[in-house]
């Protein structure tokens, strides 16, 4: 379900979620309500795959998935989210804060790249939730540095196991359709906003 931002500091969501921020779930099956993707990553794994479809089974492995899912929610989302408010949203243009959450968004990538050397996923020998979940901000961080990707940061170049890594997880049947579908609603709701002007 897509959420128009505008809604999301409003009842009836604001009861879903008191923080007022996307995402949130209420699971049919249970009643429950949850927000913060971690906990609701967290949630739908122990709930819904007993099959390990996007889990490791070992105790070892259980924590340094959610080791890197911590990573993503505490690392990534933030510096990522604020270069998407300075680029996109802020009303005043701050050049210092595009370039340090560029710079911030860049630290990721290396983090990354430095953890994937000969590895071709960051916890096992499967892609699992761990490496799912960076997918969203991945994809916007690249619409949200642009030319600079190639140009100024030299992203795939100076990072090339994040970069191949990255394009694996994105090329997974259900993360590329997501991507699509994120994509499809960015130019839509770009559209919007022009037909507002």
């Amino acid at each position: 379900i897509i959420i128009d931002l505008a809604v999301v500091k409003e009842e009836p969501y604001l009861s879903i979620n008191p923080n007022g921020r996307l995402p949130a779930i209420k699971d049919p099956n249970t009643g429950i309500t949850l927000w913060e993707s971690g906990a609701i990553v967290e949630y739908l794994v122990e709930m819904y795959d007993d099959a390990g479809a996007l889990s490791l089974a070992s105790r070892e492995d259980k924590f340094l998935l959610k080791q890197w899912l911590h990573f993503q929610v505490s690392g990534q989302g933030p510096y990522f989210g604020q270069l998407g408010w300075f680029k996109l949203f802020h009303p005043e243009d701050v050049p210092s804060a595009k370039e340090r959450y560029e710079e911030q968004t860049v630290r990721v990538f290396s983090v990354l790249d430095r953890a994937l050397k000969g590895k071709k996923y960051l916890v096992g020998d499967k892609a699992t939730y761990a490496d799912i979940s960076f997918m969203p901000w991945d994809y916007l961080a690249r619409k949200l540095i642009g030319e600079g990707w190639t140009d100024k940061w030299e992203v795939d170049t100076k990072y090339p196991d994040y970069a191949a890594w990255a394009e694996r997880i994105r090329a997974r049947p259900v993360v590329k359709n997501v991507l699509e579908t994120m994509g499809k609603q960015r130019a839509a709701e770009e559209e919007q906003a022009k037909a507002q002007e």
